[in-house]
């Protein structure tokens, strides 16, 4: 991108946000008009004289909204979240959407070690007891928190600034963390657990700083909690979903769970929430990262980025694509959306940390952008991971801060294909590969895994089995499917003889929900050597 002169160039802040915003701005020679409160239809109507967009919670970026932005080229959601803009329609009138998912992560730790304390010494619950007249000090009793375990689910940005200030606190800090490789880990006062329930076999506080995702989803249910110890405490400042909030209560009730402090819920604002009806939760509305320092950091983000974006120095944090132009974009898309999902599937049959990365392209891709088909493969293979999610900018710095190595090779021999791209994963204990062909009609599927020939579409969600070649093998599977009504809506099949023996590879796209359960028991049928379950969307 050339860099260009801002001196005509006009931003909307239309949302709420400290004046440094404005100043950061206008000191690059940026006419700035700030419009908070604007209607839909004001804004449909303001929107078209403007080359940038601040917003925060408040402005809706709809489709509509959008279809007048004429001159706008960049976007930028002060926060992390991104819900109020219509990203797609974005990407199609080639506007750069970018957010800010550095400015919080200290205000989200600092609120996670506020909660441990409240938690810990019954602060509000005291507090309450105290206003309404009583002065029950026995019945307040509460624990030291130093010398006590903190188990850490995930270890991104907020989890990192969390582990830092609790094991200045004297505690113990345990982390789970399957995508981060153990030198990452050693660089912060944790000890890595190997499998979630090390970690909450352990903890006497548990905390979560995941993303919320198809993996991540009711990641903390029944079996989690008859796990922990007894008198547990449980801490959630990420996203609602994550914990069960049906299992949770019921192990409040249980006294399984001593305490429970949540800033997130399934349903924001919780209505009729039975959680909120029990003395041992302590509750706030959502407030992680609402601290002025916060709000402060997250406008000098929103600012210097757009400027960046709209002098042409480059994208920072970006949601979409940061091409050129459209026409790229559009040539592009079929290699970039489909790397994505090879990445994501790789990712998710993946046991530990990847150490390293490499991606050759054959055919005609190798003479177009792959720099951008690369950074989409590491977004997919990120994005299960990361708590403040990975974008094509972040993704190569991401990869290397989780000591991933990653290389391209090209090659202008791909066979009886126009296009192929192999992706080849490393980690401590395996090596895996995929092959992926794409059509000239944008079609695309996976010709090989490991070195068996199959045909498969990345798509939905996935079953991959392992397994002896036996007869009844396919039979067993689907068995087991029909008799939970899941319907097997394509599967594919391919074998090797290795050491004597005939192992099969099945792939599986299924049209409903696949509970662990299933897939343990299908990994017990007799034949079966492994059997994992992929969520792509």
């Amino acid at each position: 991108m050339a860099k260009e002169p801002l001196n005509d160039t006009k931003v909307l802040i239309a949302d709420n946000l400290p004046g440094v915003c404005d100043d950061i701005l206008k000191r690059a020679g940026i006419k700035v008009e700030k419009r908070p409160g604007l209607s839909p239809d004001e804004l449909k109507k303001k929107i078209k004289d403007y080359e940038g967009v601040i917003v925060r919670s408040e402005a809706k970026l709809t489709g509509d909204v959008l279809s007048s932005a004429v001159k706008l080229r960049a976007i930028c959601r002060a926060g992390v979240g991104i819900d109020n803009v219509d990203v797609p329609s974005a990407t199609k009138k080639g506007i750069v959407v970018m957010n800010t998912p550095e400015g919080n992560s200290i205000s989200t730790a600092e609120h996670t070690i506020g909660f441990i304390f409240a938690l810990a010494r019954k602060l509000s619950q005291a507090h309450q007891s105290l206003k309404s007249g009583q002065w029950e000090r026995k019945k307040f009793v509460g624990v030291q928190i130093s010398g006590k375990t903190l188990g850490i689910i995930g270890m991104g940005r907020i989890g990192r600034e969390v582990a830092k200030r609790a094991a200045a606190l004297g505690l113990k800090v345990v982390a789970y963390d399957p995508y981060i490789l153990p030198e990452i880990a050693e660089q912060y006062p944790v000890h890595k657990a190997n499998k979630l329930e090390d970690l909450l076999k352990q903890s006497d506080f548990v905390t979560v700083h995941v993303p919320l995702n198809n993996s991540t989803r009711n990641m903390i249910t029944k079996r989690e909690f008859d796990v922990m110890k007894k008198g547990v405490s449980l801490i959630n400042c990420a996203r609602g979903g994550i914990v069960s909030e049906k299992d949770l209560y019921d192990a409040l009730v249980s006294g399984k769970v001593s305490g429970a402090a949540l800033d997130v819920f399934e349903e924001e604002p919780p209505k009729g929430n039975k959680l909120l009806e029990l003395e041992q939760v302590i509750a706030t509305p959502h407030l992680g990262a609402q601290t002025r320092e916060a709000q402060e950091a997250v406008a000098v983000e929103a600012a210097e980025q757009m400027v960046d974006a709209l002098s042409g120095r480059g994208f920072r944090n970006t949601i979409n694509l940061p091409v050129s132009s459209l026409e790229e974009f559009n040539q592009l898309r079929p290699f970039m959306d489909f790397t994505e999902r090879m990445g994501s599937f790789l990712m998710q049959l993946t046991d530990c940390g990847v150490r390293s990365v490499t991606l050759i392209y054959a055919g005609d891709i190798a003479k177009k952008n792959t720099r951008l088909v690369t950074d989409s493969f590491l977004v997919g293979l990120l994005k299960p991971c990361m708590d403040e999610g990975a974008n094509l900018v972040s993704a190569p710095i991401l990869a290397m801060e989780k000591g991933m190595e990653v290389s391209v090779t090209t090659s202008s021999t791909c066979g009886n294909f126009t296009n192929l791209i192999t992706a080849r994963v490393k980690t401590d204990k395996t090596e895996s590969f995929v092959t992926g062909a794409i059509f000239d009609r944008g079609d695309a599927r996976v010709v090989s895994i490991d070195g068996y020939n199959v045909e498969a579409i990345l798509e939905g969600t996935m079953l991959v089995v392992m397994a002896q070649d036996r007869p009844g093998l396919i039979g067993s599977i689907g068995t087991l499917l029909g008799d939970r009504n899941i319907n097997i809506a394509r599967m594919t099949f391919g074998r090797r003889d290795i050491a004597g023996k005939t192992i099969s590879i099945l792939i599986i796209n299924v049209d409903g929900p696949v509970s662990t359960d299933l897939t343990k028991e299908i990994e017990g049928l007799k034949s079966v050597d492994s059997a994992k379950l992929v969520h792509l969307s």
